[in-house]
């Protein structure tokens, strides 16, 4: 077999695939290197504009929080974490919004169209597509952080079906007329539970979850939604990706129908869990 034919092939083996997903709806939340590394920042576009091409509908949710700490930086102001969340206070939260609804989010609205696709920049403050409340566990503030109490997701539906990708920044309001700082990762899995997406994938930088968090080749490829406590309880998920396996439960309890824990440092890592049998990553689902 020729390159030109195994290139053949690889494209046939994506029919049944996208059979199967066109006209679902899939929820990316995009994050961490693949914000930053260019090749990676063109290879997410690039998948988001082949999946809507083939009619997928694709909603690109993401966080911004590489930038945020730059323009911290550029203003002398120190960022400060409190177990894992930005603090942020109200000179921060003017940054937080800046850059997320502005710059980040503008910026990828322009690297989509100049590869050829069609996307709208949206936030949460828009149509009261994500609404908060201020978050409180009773023992630190953390200013100006939210926590999720409504998602509208009728705007999103409106620009899907006029053939947009809706590419959202995760800035809330608050019903005391402030916006808020959500988690990305949260916010990305309320919406894809409204929208009843068909998967939720979150890009990572790392394999998916691991048996041993230092060891990339203890993948556990796939996790029924009854074995995460277990896994947490005995030590295997630990630490930033204790969050990340409760926002998938959270989308799957809410109708969407598998989650996935990808490494947003492998090119096209979307498409390969779109389109292959093996996928990549972790899958999160209902199997018992």
């Amino acid at each position: 077999m020729n390159k030109y034919e195994e290139k053949a092939y690889t494209i046939s083996e994506a029919l049944p695939y996208i059979q199967r997903f066109s006209g679902k709806t899939i929820v990316v939340k995009y994050g961490g290197n693949a914000m930053v590394n260019d090749i990676m920042k063109n290879a997410v576009v690039s998948d988001c504009i082949l999946l809507s091409l083939v009619g997928i509908n694709t909603v690109l949710v993401h966080g911004g929080g590489p930038e945020i700490t730059a323009m911290l930086g550029k203003l002398g102001k120190e960022s400060k974490f409190i177990n894992g969340l930005r603090y942020t206070d109200e000179e921060t939260m003017d940054i937080v919004q800046m850059s997320l609804a502005g710059k980040v989010n503008k910026d990828l609205v322009t690297l989509i169209s100049h590869a050829g696709g069609r996307a709208v920049g949206l936030c949460g403050l828009d149509s009261e597509l994500l609404c908060a409340k201020k978050l409180e566990d009773g023992i630190n503030d953390y200013g100006f952080v939210g926590e999720i109490t409504a998602v509208n997701t009728k705007i999103i539906e409106d620009n899907i079906h006029a053939g947009y990708i809706p590419v959202v920044a995760t800035v809330a309001g608050g019903e005391d007329g402030h916006a808020y700082n959500v988690n990305a990762d949260t916010a990305a899995a309320y919406i894809a539970g409204k929208l009843g997406a068909e998967k939720l994938i979150l890009l990572t930088d790392t394999k998916g979850v691991l048996a041993d968090k230092d060891d990339e080749g203890t993948l556990i490829p796939k996790i029924a939604m009854h074995e995460i406590d277990d896994y947490i309880a005995k030590g295997i998920i630990v630490g930033g990706m204790i969050p990340k396996l409760r926002c998938c439960e959270t989308a799957i309890n809410s109708g969407v129908h598998s989650a996935h824990i990808i490494d947003g440092r492998v090119a096209h890592s979307i498409l390969i869990e779109m389109f292959t049998s093996g996928g990549i990553g972790t899958m999160i689902d209902n199997t018992l």
